[in-house]
């Protein structure tokens, strides 16, 4: 496997990691529908993957038809990007406040509801817009379609937050919790920010 598509998968796993508005949403409809609720949620989080990279290849391969000094450009902010995320994760380790964890009232599960909140979030998401537009170009080929490319690794991206979500999903249903505690979800933030600074540093030098 090339190393850039090991690197790909490197910070889409630790994106997935990350806690942050797709996460808090498959926690909160596990505990609000159960497991299924959980799930279907999650579904609707990884199909919105498609839309951003379908979004982010349109942006790519206009900028590519024009300039090759503007698709430099985009890496490198990508890979600045990248950095700025991991200062992020480090941040709220450093600054984690105490959280109360509320009881969630229960609900009766309904497929389209917990499918239409989850695409809506990921879909809606600026945050992710930004990385695909920003992180994608590091890892498409000038000879290849760009649609194509995008497409590959969103189902990539799709497989590994289906199964970390599922993770997530499984361990409130048989745990109580456990991956809602502070101490993980600061583990959480301290490893990921770590490693997408480093990832951000060697993609930026890269460019150089």
């Amino acid at each position: 496997m090339p190393l850039e598509l090991w690197t790909f998968l490197v910070a889409i796993t630790l994106l997935s990691m990350t806690p942050g508005a797709d996460t808090l949403i498959v926690i909160r409809n596990t505990l609000r529908g159960g497991a299924y609720d959980g799930l279907v949620s999650s579904l609707g989080i990884c199909l919105g993957l498609f839309v951003h990279a379908t979004l982010s290849a349109v942006g790519i391969s206009a900028i590519l038809l024009y300039s090759a000094t503007a698709f430099m450009v985009l890496k490198t902010l990508g890979a600045l990007y990248l950095i700025w995320l991991g200062f992020n994760a480090l941040k709220s380790f450093w600054n984690a406040k105490n959280m109360r964890q509320k009881a969630v009232e229960k609900h009766p599960f309904s497929f389209w509801i917990s499918l239409q909140e989850g695409f809506l979030s990921n879909v809606l998401n600026p945050k992710a817009v930004i990385f695909y537009m920003a992180f994608l170009p590091h890892f498409i080929s000038h000879e290849h379609s760009a649609l194509s490319q995008s497409l590959f690794l969103a189902l990539l991206h799709f497989i590994i937050a289906s199964l970390w979500q599922a993770m997530i999903v499984y361990t409130i249903v048989k745990a109580n919790g456990f991956i809602t505690k502070k101490s993980v979800r600061q583990s959480l933030d301290a490893l990921s920010g770590s490693i997408m600074i480093a990832l951000g540093i060697r993609l930026f030098l890269e460019e150089r």
